[in-house]
């Protein structure tokens, strides 16, 4: 009967550790990386963060200017990393992957990790171009046209009415 509690203890407590390993050895390379804001203009900021890079380490892409470096952060309970990437003022409108190196203990890609979206127009008239357009000329004295033919017409016809 002893035998058979120690071999069932044993085979709990195997089947615990057992368990317990892949979580352990989850957190020794990066598992997870994050990018926000997932939509982001040119010219723009984003924060990384990437679980399981308790050392800090680089992250890289395309759409950066430069390489981020990462930062451990303190206190954290998936032992992460965080950096800030500025993106290219020329990047190319689109999805970006990110490639994370956490100095040795292992690299990530994240595929389609954040979207770069084209510059924004701000303001009256927009903010590429100075001054009035063709365009707007046309638009303009196609308005002024209307308003004097209509003027004119309602002009006339109140003159003829007070004549009968």
């Amino acid at each position: 009967m002893r035998t058979t509690r120690a071999l069932a203890v044993s085979a709990v407590a195997a089947a615990v550790l057992g368990a317990a390993a892949p979580t352990a050895a989850a957190w020794d390379h990066p598992s997870n990386i994050v990018a926000l804001p997932g939509v982001i203009a040119r010219g723009g900021e984003l924060t990384l963060t990437v679980d399981g890079c308790s050392k800090g380490g680089s992250a890289m892409s395309p759409a950066f200017r430069d390489e981020v470096e990462l930062s451990s952060v303190q206190g954290s309970r998936n032992e992460s990393a965080s950096g800030t990437a500025k993106v290219k003022d020329s990047a190319v409108p689109g999805t970006y992957d990110v490639k994370v190196d956490c100095g040795g203990t292992g690299a990530l890609t994240r595929p389609s990790a954040f979207t770069v979206i084209g510059g924004v127009r701000g303001g009256l008239g927009g903010s590429s171009a100075t001054g009035a357009t063709p365009t707007d000329v046309a638009i303009g004295g196609g308005l002024v046209a209307v308003a004097l033919i209509g003027g004119g017409a309602f002009w006339l016809r109140r003159r003829t009415e007070s004549r009968l």
